[in-house]
C-alpha cells in the first residue's frame, strides 16, 4: 500500500458563530485520485484552503506527507484555484519562469510537453488567451511539479467538453504513483471515471467517503447519480 499523503482527524473551523467544517476525519493514499464533492456552501473551499496552507485558523489535525500545515506541506503541495493567477502582461515563458524560480520539483521539459499538446506556445500573452486556454496552461505547470498532494480546483470548469476530455487524459498520463491528486468539482458526470476515491461533504460534515468501483457495485448507480439524490438536484 502507498504512503497516507493527506491525513485529517478532527478538522474543524468556524468563521464566528457559523461553523463550516465540523469534525472532518479522512485519509488520502498515495496513488489515487480522489473527488470532493459537494454543493457551494458545503465546506470544500475552506478545506481545500487549509490544505494549502491559505487557512492557518483551525481546529484539529491536519498532515500533508507526514508533515503539518506549513512551509515544509506546502513545499510538496501543487494546487490549481479556480481563478487564473497570472498578470495579462505576462507571456506564458515568464510564468514558466516564475514555477522554474518557485519550485525546485518543477519539470520544465515536462511542462512544454503538456503545453504542445494543449497547442500552448510559450510566446503566448495571458491577456490573449480564452479563459480556458488560462486554465489549460496553469493546469499543465501544476500537473508538471513532482508534488506529493496536487489539488484542482474546477480544472474543467471553463472548457467545452471535447477539451474535457483531453484535460482528464492528460491529468491521468502525468500524475505519478507516489501522488495524491484532489479534485473539487461540480461536473461529475464528466470527471468521475477517473476517481478512485469520492468524498461527499454536506454542510461541513464528510457524509460519504468511499471506493469507487466499490460504491457503484454497491448501489448500482453512477456517483453523479449518488450525488444527485444526496443532495437533491
Amino acid at each position: 500500500m502507498n504512503d497516507v499523503i493527506v491525513k485529517v482527524n478532527g478538522l474543524s473551523k468556524s468563521y464566528g458563530k457559523q461553523e463550516v467544517l465540523k469534525h472532518v476525519s479522512f485519509v488520502c493514499q498515495g496513488g489515487s485520485i480522489v473527488g470532493l464533492l459537494g454543493p457551494n456552501g458545503s465546506g470544500k473551499t475552506t478545506l481545500i484552503k487549509i490544505l494549502t496552507g491559505l487557512i492557518t485558523a483551525y481546529d484539529g489535525e491536519v498532515e500533508i506527507a507526514g508533515e503539518q500545515i506549513g512551509a515544509l506541506s506546502k513545499a510538496v503541495v501543487s494546487y490549481l484555484p479556480d481563478e487564473p493567477y497570472f498578470a495579462d502582461w505576462m507571456r506564458a515563458k515568464d510564468a514558466l519562469a516564475v514555477f522554474h524560480d518557485m519550485y525546485q520539483d518543477f519539470d520544465y521539459q515536462r511542462c512544454l510537453e503538456i503545453m504542445n499538446r494543449f497547442k500552448i506556445s510559450e510566446k503566448m500573452r495571458i491577456k490573449t488567451m480564452s479563459k480556458g486556454t488560462k486554465e489549460k496552461f496553469q493546469l499543465a505547470l501544476v500537473m508538471s511539479r513532482h508534488a506529493k498532494l496536487i489539488i484542482l480546483d474546477e480544472p474543467i470548469g471553463g472548457v467545452d467538453p471535447a477539451a474535457r476530455e483531453v484535460i482528464l487524459d492528460t491529468i491521468l498520463s502525468n500524475y505519478q504513483e507516489d501522488q495524491t491528486i484532489l479534485i473539487a468539482t461540480h461536473l461529475i458526470a464528466d470527471i468521475e471515471r477517473i476517481f478512485d476515491t469520492v468524498f461527499f461533504i454536506k454542510e461541513g460534515e464528510i457524509i460519504l467517503n468511499e471506493n469507487v468501483e466499490d460504491l457503484r457495485s454497491r448501489t448500482n448507480q453512477s456517483v453523479d447519480e449518488l450525488f444527485r439524490e444526496a443532495f437533491k438536484y
